[in-house]
Parts: structure tokens; C-alpha cells; sequence
């Protein structure tokens, strides 16, 4: 039940984020791995920062943490492609 959990969790967080970054184009499975890495890099944030979500529901805290996580990473994806899109059209003499 844990494998399928995170897995339904991680689909969530990482949909929300490809939402509200304006679809990156990015498809189910990369979703759900970007919301199951999203959910440890934002409990990690979360925590250094000194944060805590309490909405009445773990699950809705889970799923806003996973997120938040998902759109840091989607965010620093972004800047990695417009860096490589950028560096493809120069040559080198």
C-alpha cells in the first residue's frame, strides 16, 4: 500500500506543479516522478527554512509540501533547458 501511496501522492504533486508552471510539456511519468522527488525536496525546504503546512488533513499537507517540492524542480529544469537551448545556436570558431 506504501509503493501505491506515494505513487498516487507523487502524480498529484507532480500534475499540480505542471499546471501552475504552464505545462512543460512533460508526460504522466516524468509527472509522477517529478512529484515523488518534489515531495523530498520540498520536505527538505520546508524543514531548512523552518516552515510547516497544517491545513486539518496530512494528506492536503502532503500534497501542497510535494508541490511546492515539484515546482522547484520543474522551475530548475526550466532554467536548464533555456540554458542548453541558448548554447546550441553559438559556434565555435
Amino acid at each position: 500500500m506504501g509503493i501505491l501511496y506515494t505513487i498516487i501522492i507523487g502524480a498529484i504533486c507532480g500534475y499540480l506543479a505542471d499546471a501552475l508552471m504552464k505545462n512543460n510539456g512533460y508526460g504522466l511519468i516524468a509527472n509522477i516522478i517529478i512529484g515523488i522527488a518534489g515531495s523530498y525536496i520540498g520536505g527538505w525546504a520546508f524543514a531548512q527554512l523552518g516552515l510547516t503546512i497544517n491545513v486539518g488533513n496530512s494528506i492536503v499537507n502532503q500534497i501542497i509540501v510535494g508541490a511546492v517540492g515539484a515546482i522547484i524542480i520543474l522551475f530548475i529544469l526550466g532554467l536548464l533547458k533555456a540554458t542548453t537551448k541558448r548554447g546550441k545556436g553559438r559556434r565555435s570558431s
